[in-house]
């Protein structure tokens, strides 16, 4: 049997809710339209047939064998005998339990209780009848720990295929409910010998990789049968479902009606009959007054965790002056490749130009450990992963000056050391900090200086000797330089392997902090802090017009030469008078 259900807005919603979840409450209306005739006109075509949910079969199956070994078949009670209304309404509140004829008809019978939860509604349901009997008919729930919530989401299907065959995630997603359910509460006293599992097994891996929310499910459900047959599962449909995690998100699928109109349920039996029922939110909305005592209440409480996590925090957090920027480096001497001996080390120095300057303790200097190669894709590799910290200071007392700041370069050479502790140049380099904060992995080639002739590679060789550079700043301009030209006629280098290097820079002042009061000046402080920023910027543009100049003239030698002439003379001619 094939159903249809649709309506403006037939999808579900979430919402999300700081207030307790049993606060909550529904109202649910449903009507039968008509028996038999046209169905009523639709905004929109109805969406593709439905097919009947295979978990209360399940279940019908399993409570009919439950009645059968009771006693039998029993003549029916006073609530199925009464004939039910064409129109029902039931305010629901979050887990309130709202028993079917189906299961008053089943717990009322003793000895077809199983479980804990079948005994406690067996004394419920005889306590309704001594009350008068239950006040619905054919609206009623199921709870987050019925046996139809555990079975509905269970055959839960993705496709409208008969042979549908579900997926591994599918399975292991339909069961995490169940596993939430069945945990066992661990006592306070015990103790986890096992937090980190250091070697994982395939079954373990299979069991903890599916992320387990907690969620509770409701289901508000609709007995559509006709008269005098009400109970039977095959005329249950579900009307909304509800599920709630421990975050506070609630999930209403389908959605609270409104003024989008009513939910409409077709049922394909001998009479075509059409169902309409609307869902409303009952919950009980809070005064203004409460609203207010709420707000405040929130507002000290997230002001008292703000003064403890100020209190965890301190006040010895470093600042810096007016003017001044701190850069704080935590840099890495990864590896070295391509240089020609084995049993290589670096050292390297830190130079600060003219208004830098470092804390007393701090070391400028270092050298690397002793690392052997190895080869990696036809070439010898060494890594060193030697860690370094640099902190420094930039000051610039006038900022009228026009001259922009240089920016601290750190030198470096490669060495390399053999059995008999004789050691070679192999390479020198130099790398300027990044101007920018962040995570910068940089790899620096190097040269090395060489002398003509066949005796000094013998000497290299053989005694380890090999021309080195007195002044490791020769690498770029050194400081100590104060003519106009340097150059470097007559000086041989040979061309070696390169370092690389990962930096992690941080920068900290306090002209920062003032972008909101001048955006003009804000740029021009940071531009004097970080001028060579704007140097990199000047030499990006260059090379961009250097690019689009080649690609122009790329483009021009490609045209055929008579369009070339042709557009030529055509701009001459335009131009005569």
């Amino acid at each position: 049997m094939a159903e249809r259900l649709w309506g403006a807005e037939a999808g579900g919603a979430v919402y999300r809710s700081r207030d307790p979840v049993r606060n909550l409450r529904l109202r649910v209306r449903i009507q039968r339209v008509t028996a038999a005739g046209p169905l009523p006109a639709q905004d929109s075509p109805p969406p593709p047939p439905l097919s009947a949910p295979r978990g209360p079969e399940l279940l019908a199956l399993a409570a009919r064998a439950l009645l059968g070994a009771a006693g039998g078949d029993r003549p029916l009670t006073a609530d199925a005998r009464r004939p039910p209304d064409e129109e029902e309404e039931a305010e629901v509140g979050w887990q309130e339990k709202l028993f079917s004829q189906f299961e008053v008809d089943l717990y009322q019978n003793e000895s077809a209780c199983q479980t804990h939860l079948d005994r406690q509604y067996h004394k419920e349901i005889l306590k309704l009848e001594k009350a008068g009997g239950r006040k619905n008919y054919r609206i009623f729930t199921y709870t987050d720990h019925d046996r139809f919530t555990n079975l509905e989401e269970h055959c839960q299907k993705v496709t409208d295929s008969d042979h549908e065959v579900p997926s591994y995630l599918a399975e292991r997603m339909a069961n995490v409910r169940r596993r939430r359910q069945d945990r066992k509460p661990i006592e306070a006293n015990s103790l986890k010998s096992k937090i980190i599992t250091w070697e994982p097994s395939e079954e373990f891996i299979k069991n903890n990789h599916v992320i387990n929310t907690p969620v509770q499910t409701m289901y508000i459900m609709g007995d559509l049968g006709p008269y005098g047959k009400l109970g039977q599962r095959e005329y249950e449909r579900v009307l909304c479902t509800i599920k709630v995690d421990g975050n506070g998100v609630i999930t209403v699928k389908p959605d609270f009606t409104g003024t989008k109109g009513a939910y409409w349920i077709e049922l394909d039996r001998q009479k075509r009959e059409l169902w309409k029922y609307t869902i409303e939110n009952a919950s009980i909305q809070v005064q203004q007054e409460e609203e207010e005592r709420e707000q405040r209440v929130f507002r000290d409480l997230y002001s008292r965790h703000k003064e403890y996590l100020s209190g965890l925090v301190g006040s010895e957090f470093e600042t810096t002056l007016p003017g001044t920027l701190r850069l704080f480096v935590n840099g890495e001497v990864v590896s070295a490749q391509g240089y020609e001996y084995d049993n290589l080390y670096v050292h390297f120095f830190l130079e600060l130009p003219g208004h830098w300057s470092s804390p007393a303790f701090q070391q400028l200097s270092g050298v690397t450990q002793t690392c052997a190669t190895k080869t990696e894709d036809w070439d010898n590799v060494a890594y060193f992963c030697y860690p370094f910290t640099l902190e420094m200071f930039f000051s610039q007392e006038n900022e009228s000056e026009d001259c922009l700041p240089q920016w601290p370069v750190l030198y470096f050479e490669v060495l390399s050391l053999d059995f008999w502790q004789r050691y070679r140049v192999e390479g020198y380099g130099s790398l300027v900090l990044p101007a920018s904060p962040g995570l910068h992995i940089l790899t620096i080639p190097t040269w090395r200086p060489v002398e003509l002739g066949t005796v000094a590679e013998l000497r290299r060789f053989f005694i380890g000797g090999s021309p080195e550079l007195e002044d490791m700043t020769y690498v770029r301009i050194p400081a100590t330089f104060k003519g106009e030209r340097l150059s470097r006629f007559g000086f041989h280098t040979e061309t070696t392997g390169s370092v690389t290097f990962r930096l992690y820079c941080l920068q900290q002042s306090k002209a920062f902090l003032e972008t909101s009061a001048s955006r003009h000046h804000m740029q021009s402080v940071l531009d004097r802090l970080g001028g060579f920023s704007q140097q990199s910027s000047v030499y990006n543009v260059l090379e961009a017009f250097q690019k689009a100049r080649c690609r122009m003239q790329e483009a021009r030698e490609s045209l055929p030469q008579d369009l070339i002439n042709s557009s030529f003379y055509t701009v001459h001619k335009t131009q005569e008078p």
